[in-house]
C-alpha cells in the first residue's frame, strides 16, 4: 500500500524544500553582486544582494595581476577532461573485476584496496615517487597522474556494478561468444550510465579544484592551474592590500580592489562546474540512490 501525504503535509514540505534551496542559492547569488559592486561602495555599505554601484574593476584587478589567467583556465580544463576520462577507464576496469564472484583472489586485492583508503606512505615517499621515479615535474601529467586511482570510488563503482549488472547478463554474453573486454565495453560501461556520472562528477571536481599539485610539482607559470593561479593572486591581493600606504603611486596606481576581488574570483572559478553540473544530474541522483531499500 502507497504512503499518503495529506495536502497540510505537502505544502510544508514543499515550504522545507524551497527554504533548503534559498539556503543554497542565496550565497550565490550575493557572491555574484559583490563581485559586481564597487570597492568603496563595499567598504561604506557591506555586503548586498544588489548592485548599489556597478563597477567591473575587480575583474580588471584579476585579469591584470593574473596575466595567464586565461591559459590557467585552458590547463585546468584540459586537465579536468583528460584526467576525468582516464580516471573513470582506471577505476571501473578495476572495479568491474572486483564485482564479478568468479575471480580469483577477489578478496585478497580488495584488501590491498581497502588497505590504501585508511592507510598511505606519507608525503615524502609520494614525493620522491613523483619527482624521482616517474619525472613528473614541470609536465601536465603531474597534475593528471596522481589523482587518476581512487580507492573510494572504485568501492562506490563495485557496488554498483554488483548490485546493478546481472550475472545472467554476463553469462549470456560470454554464451554468445563475447570475450571478457566486449562485454565490458559494450554492455557493461552503456548500463552503468548513473554509477559513471557519479564517479565521474566526484573525479571532475577533484581536478578542477586542486591546487595542491601545482604547488608541489609546478614551477613553471604556464603550467599553472586555475586554482594555483587564483592562489597566487589572491596573495598579490592581499600583499597590495596591506602595503598600500607604503607603496608609491608609481608601484600602484590604485588601491586593489580586495573584498570584490575575492567574490570574482570565486565567480571566475565555479562558473563551469555550476554549468556543466544541471546535464549530469539526473545520471548523479540515480547513481546515488543504487542499492537503496526498495519495498
Amino acid at each position: 500500500m502507497g504512503l499518503t501525504i495529506s495536502k497540510k503535509m505537502n505544502a510544508v514540505l514543499h515550504l522545507l524544500l524551497m527554504t533548503v534551496v534559498l539556503i543554497c542559492i542565496l550565497p550565490v547569488i550575493l557572491v555574484i553582486c559583490v563581485s559586481f559592486t564597487d570597492e568603496g561602495t563595499l567598504r561604506e555599505y557591506g555586503y548586498q544582494f544588489f548592485v548599489r554601484q556597478f563597477s567591473l574593476s575587480s575583474y580588471k584587478f584579476i585579469f591584470q595581476v593574473g596575466e595567464g589567467i586565461v591559459q590557467a583556465y585552458g590547463v585546468t580544463i584540459l586537465v579536468t577532461v583528460v584526467g576525468t576520462l582516464l580516471s573513470l577507464l582506471i577505476i571501473a576496469m578495476f572495479a568491474y573485476p572486483l564485482s564479478r564472484k568468479d575471480l580469483k583472489y577477489r578478496n585478497k586485492f580488495m584488501f590491498f584496496l581497502f588497505f590504501t583508503t585508511l592507510f598511505n606512505g606519507g608525503l615524502v615517499s609520494w614525493y620522491l615517487i613523483c619527482t624521482q621515479f616517474l619525472h613528473l615535474t614541470n609536465t601536465l601529467w603531474a597534475l593528471v597522474l596522481p589523482y587518476v586511482m581512487n580507492g573510494f570510488y572504485v568501492i562506490v563503482l563495485r557496488t554498483f556494478f554488483s548490485q546493478s549488472i546481472p550475472a545472467e547478463l554476463i553469462e549470456s554474453a560470454k554464451i554468445d561468444g563475447a570475450g571478457e573486454l566486449r562485454t565490458f565495453f559494450r554492455i557493461v560501461l552503456p548500463l552503468s550510465l548513473p554509477g559513471l556520472a557519479t564517479i565521474a562528477i566526484f573525479a571532475a571536481v577533484g581536478f578542477w579544484n586542486d591546487y595542491f599539485l601545482p604547488l608541489m610539482l609546478i614551477t613553471e607559470p604556464r603550467l599553472y592551474n586555475l586554482q594555483y593561479l587564483i592562489y597566487r593572486v589572491m596573495t598579490n591581493i592581499q600583499f597590495l592590500s596591506e602595503n598600500s600606504d607604503k607603496l608609491t603611486m608609481a608601484q600602484i596606481s590604485y588601491q586593489a580592489p580586495k573584498e570584490s576581488a575575492r567574490m570574482a574570483l570565486a565567480v571566475i572559478t565555479i562558473g563551469p562546474i555550476v554549468a556543466v553540473y544541471p546535464w549530469l544530474q539526473k545520471y548523479f541522483i540515480k547513481g546515488l540512490t543504487v542499492g537503496a531499500v526498495k519495498g
